[in-house]
């Protein structure tokens, strides 16, 4: 696809520049779970569109967990195997989401971590940052390109490596809260939290490596409801949503 749309200008009151929006597969999921539902891959693309035609620079790191779920789909398999697959799954959202992208006229590149030179291009760090300098929104598939790391890895290194200005974990709960709120009704939503909070109370807002990546390299974390209108415009424009979680 040719770029019909160079770098926009940012727009007033931005707060976050360049940024890495975490999403978990199931942002895609059918109501079973599985596969990928034409409106909620619409929803979530529109809600990116928006913010990138504010000037935001965007980056986009996905989970695939409505493909694949690793070892819980079989858990006689090899840990690294389980994960490879995970990896390819994926691939497989992040070129569903470059193709409705590019059908909203936004020029889009997939970078994998693993090498699939016939769908999508290498991880270049120095090429990605090209990307996000020509107004090219850039997804990020296979995670780190190793077993043993999650998505929330893979997207706290990117966050890291491309110098971005913030991590925006969109995800299906409007935050971060003490206990599961489905399971318990008076779970307590925490507002603000310390990357060390976070550790040290065991909280399940990413794993304790993405975590720490991100509090070594001063990284905040923004972990918001994706379903909420808008709710990544609000996040880059800095009003308050969801668990701020930083220093």
């Amino acid at each position: 696809m040719e770029d019909t749309n160079m770098h926009c200008a940012l727009a007033e009151g931005v707060k976050y520049k360049r940024v890495i929006v975490k999403l978990s597969g199931e942002a895609l999921a059918t109501s079973n779970g599985m596969g990928i539902d034409s409106e909620k891959l619409d929803f979530v693309c529109n809600e990116i569109a928006n913010v990138r035609k504010m000037g935001v620079e965007v980056g986009i790191v996905i989970g695939g967990g409505n493909f694949w779920r690793g070892r819980q789909a079989d858990a006689k398999m090899n840990r690294t195997a389980a994960d490879h697959m995970g990896m390819l799954a994926t691939v497989m959202n992040a070129l569903a989401i470059q193709d409705r992208l590019e059908q909203h006229s936004i020029p889009v590149r997939v970078q994998t971590a693993l090498t699939i030179t016939k769908v999508a291009e290498p991880y270049i760090l120095r090429k990605a940052i090209r990307h996000f300098e020509k107004g090219r929104i850039v997804i990020f598939a296979c995670g780190t390109g190793n077993p043993y790391f999650s998505t929330d890895t893979g997207a706290a290194l990117r966050a890291c490596e491309i110098g971005a200005d913030a991590l925006l974990l969109a995800k299906n709960v409007d935050g971060v809260y003490d206990s599961d709120p489905k399971l318990n009704p008076e779970a307590k939503k925490f507002d603000r939290l310390t990357y060390m909070q976070v550790i040290s109370m065991g909280l399940k807002a990413m794993d304790t490596t993405s975590i720490t990546m991100c509090m070594d390299n001063n990284v905040p974390i923004i972990a918001f409801s994706l379903l909420e209108e808008d709710s990544i415009k609000k996040a880059v424009m800095g009003e308050p949503i969801g668990t701020y979680i930083g220093k």
